[in-house]
């Protein structure tokens, strides 16, 4: 089955509290819980389409809120980003977020609960890995009997030492002036400095550095020409397997895993055998944006990409008028061996949101980049919550600013997710937020549930309508066919214009042949909306259709009965 994922922020999903006071703490802005995705709440996303859900944030991480009355080590503020922290610098791989929980004490039988929940309505829980840093100030306090800690063997007097976790700078101490706001008692000492996340290799990281966290140490001594070396086989590798299979038994069906090409691609061979050995419906999504480093990552074990790069980078620019329709047959052409293992999306938390003043400033722009990302292939497609409503993300929330994003740093409440996680969304949308849903809705459940898109064959039509001369614009439409081995043909037509397109879409002889089409006047229907078509369907001949602005079409033109 395609695989339809829902991306949830978890700390900012259902905290209705209004307050919203910039740079504000968890008691002015409050924080949802996961007791507020409710069996309710999770039964809707599973009926809107969903087949799966990445909880964003889930694992315990820094933060400037402070639980060292429940047994958890206080964060220095210099080295937190915002209020809340970022999700991304974990404090302890074995825990969950206490911000998250109602009773923290019971934070690990909270996620049970909600794991149990997702699983129970035919949800699959996707949960983020961290594999390339950490905070800075790392310390489990909840890992199993019998493991060793992060860095608690290492030889700090050692730069580099394939057996220990972190990179040492010898001799220095690091150097800060992140605290800008003066809130911290004392000021923070680390010595000997370690490397920083994004490979910063001086014990002065800038603001623009992932300075909150350290990089990981691999078996990599980037300060020797990046020498390798895996045997034995690093600390780190075991380590941070084990977290996976930690996890993995608890029930995660997926692992979201961050900057994935940051960290040896021998390593993931190593950690994805383990673990698919053991549980081997376990899947692994990796964060990759260079292309030339996808198929070594496919074969290292992991089974979706992101396709940012390529897809995400081409529709953005399509929506936006950069760039010509034309150019979306280049990118599934460049990943036509391992397209299935591509993830397509249009919102992420690393994003701009679509409706947001940075990039279309109106959600109604990218339906047809939806259905083109969506319904083109086989593979995953993945939506942030908020962007099925137009989530502008365009509120200054603290640490993040007025950027197009919806903070990853900051307690918060999201105006949009409040609407969606209210207990009568009909009455809390807006008249074109309501559209919005509705058409998100029509688009995933088709890709759920009709058998052309969720597991048939592609055919581009862009190649043979370039001509112009039967009013297909191949700069603002996109067409392509999609067929299930059963029969059931779709003709989909995307329409990125303002103004409502008559065009006619020529259909190549060699589609005929490849895909058994039949020729002949047919009554097709829109599976979109519903309306009804004649299209004459011949070959090399324009067959004539019409796409709504800001839209398309998706014209079953034989049904799933069709011999």
């Amino acid at each position: 089955m395609k695989p339809i994922i829902y991306q949830i922020f978890t700390r900012l999903y259902g905290n209705h509290n209004k307050s919203n006071v910039a740079n504000g703490d968890i008691k002015q802005n409050g924080c949802a819980k996961l007791n507020d995705i409710t069996a309710y709440q999770l039964k809707r996303i599973a009926t809107y389409g969903f087949t799966h859900v990445w909880f964003t944030g889930l694992i315990e991480h820094a933060t400037q809120t402070n639980y060292s009355v429940f047994g958890i080590k206080a964060d220095h503020p210099a080295v937190v980003k915002g209020k809340a922290g970022s999700p991304y610098a974990i404090k302890d791989y074995y825990d969950i977020d206490p911000d998250l929980a109602v009773n923290v004490n019971e934070r690990m039988k909270e996620f049970d609960a909600l794991l149990k929940r997702t699983h129970q309505v035919g949800l699959k829980l996707i949960i983020d890995f961290v594999p390339n840093h950490v905070a800075r100030q790392y310390h489990s306090d909840a890992h199993p009997q019998g493991i060793t800690d992060l860095g608690e063997d290492d030889d700090t007097s050692k730069s580099f030492s394939p057996q220990n976790n972190f990179y040492y700078l010898e001799g220095q101490t690091l150097h800060t002036d992140f605290d800008v706001e003066h809130i911290a008692l004392q000021p923070y000492r680390e010595y000997p400095a370690k490397a920083t996340g994004n490979d910063c290799f001086s014990a002065w990281p800038s603001r623009n550095d992932w300075y909150e966290t350290v990089k990981l140490n691999y078996g990599i001594d980037y300060l020797n020409g990046r020498q390798t070396h895996f045997s034995p086989i690093p600390s780190t590798w075991l380590k941070m397997t084990d977290i996976l299979l930690f996890w993995a038994h608890k029930g995660a069906d997926a692992f979201r895993c961050d900057m994935a090409e940051m960290v040896p691609a021998e390593f993931w061979q190593y950690a994805t055998q383990k673990v698919k050995e053991k549980y081997p419906h376990v899947q692994f999504i990796a964060e990759v944006y260079n292309p030339s480093e996808y198929r070594r990552y496919i074969a290292s074990g992991f089974d979706y990409l992101y396709d940012k790069v390529g897809l995400y980078d081409t529709l953005r620019a399509v929506i936006t008028e950069g760039r010509s329709a034309s150019c979306i047959t280049g990118c599934w052409q460049s990943v036509d061996d391992i397209r299935d293992h591509m993830l397509n999306f249009l919102e992420n938390h690393d994003e701009q949101r679509i409706a947001s003043a940075y990039f279309a400033g109106d959600a109604h722009k990218a339906l047809p980049a939806l259905v083109v990302s969506a319904m083109m292939g086989n593979n995953p497609f993945m939506v942030y919550a908020g962007q099925e409503i137009g989530e502008p993300g365009m509120e200054a929330e603290g640490f993040s600013g007025s950027d197009g994003r919806t903070t990853i740093f900051d307690y918060w409440s999201v105006k949009s997710l409040c609407k969606l996680t209210s207990k009568n969304i009909s009455k809390e949308l807006s008249q074109t937020e309501t559209e919005l849903y509705r058409y998100y809705k029509r688009v995933l459940t088709l890709c759920k549930s009709q058998p052309a898109l969720n597991n048939g064959a592609f055919y581009d039509l862009q190649y043979a309508n370039y001509a112009h001369d039967t009013g297909y614009n191949c700069d603002r439409n996109y067409a392509f066919i999609r067929k299930s081995s059963c029969g059931q043909t779709l003709l989909i037509v995307a329409n990125f214009d303002a103004h409502t397109v008559h065009v006619g879409v020529r259909i190549p002889e060699h589609a005929f042949s490849f895909l058994n089409i039949k020729s002949g006047l047919v009554s097709a229907v829109d599976l979109l909306s519903g309306n009804i078509q004649t299209v004459d369907i011949k070959a090399n001949a324009p067959a004539y259709v019409e796409v709504p602005s800001y839209g398309a079409v998706v014209l079953q033109i034989a049904s799933s009965h069709h011999k």
